[in-house]
């Protein structure tokens, strides 16, 4: 009887531990899931920037500076292979692209053009995009984190090498609220 309740104990507990490893790999493959949702995103707007540039480039020629920032941080991002390195390479690439907007204000004839405003709002909904499936996967990610470091999935988490993944932060400038002045 007393093997019985011992064998029986044992069996709960590796029942449990396949539990919470179980568990754990689940919320794994949804972080690498949804870091692969955003990456589609940040691709479809590395295919868009050429054409964007190229728009602005007909009419603010002498810019070239700023063109230039674009595309080579485009390029970074396109290069950059570890999630760390891909988010900041998108955040300068963000804020280049502000700055390119930016600079299509002193061009009327640019802001009228059609053929910008098609990109402009394709980017805009490209953006958008990327915002919800960076939501996500900082969903995803603060729920994975959470079941590592709580006890205790932790006594299983560490020895079995699952660590902790980064969230897709903006930079604090891209946080602020923007000045109007009239």
């Amino acid at each position: 009887m007393f093997y019985l309740i011992a064998l029986l104990i044992v069996l709960l507990i590796i029942a449990w531990l396949i539990l919470i490893y179980n568990r754990l790999v689940k919320l794994r493959i949804l972080t690498e899931q949804a870091w692969a949702d955003v990456d589609v995103q940040l691709k479809r707007r590395h295919d868009l920037i050429p054409n964007l540039v190229e728009t602005v480039k007909g009419y603010a020629s002498h810019e070239r500076k700023t063109l230039e920032e674009v595309v080579k941080l485009r390029n970074v991002a396109t290069s950059a292979t570890s999630p760390q390195e891909k988010i900041e390479a998108e955040n300068m690439l963000t804020r280049a692209l502000r700055q390119l907007f930016a600079l299509a204000e002193n061009y009327p004839d640019l802001k009228a053009s059609a053929n910008f405003q098609k990109l402009q709002d394709e980017l805009a909904r490209i953006e958008e995009t990327i915002s919800q499936a960076r939501r996500y996967f900082n969903a995803v990610v603060r729920d994975y984190n959470t079941a590592i470091s709580v006890f205790p999935n932790n006594l299983i988490a560490g020895p079995l090498g699952f660590s902790p993944k980064i969230f897709f932060e903006t930079e604090e400038e891209q946080r602020a609220v923007p000045q109007v002045k009239f």
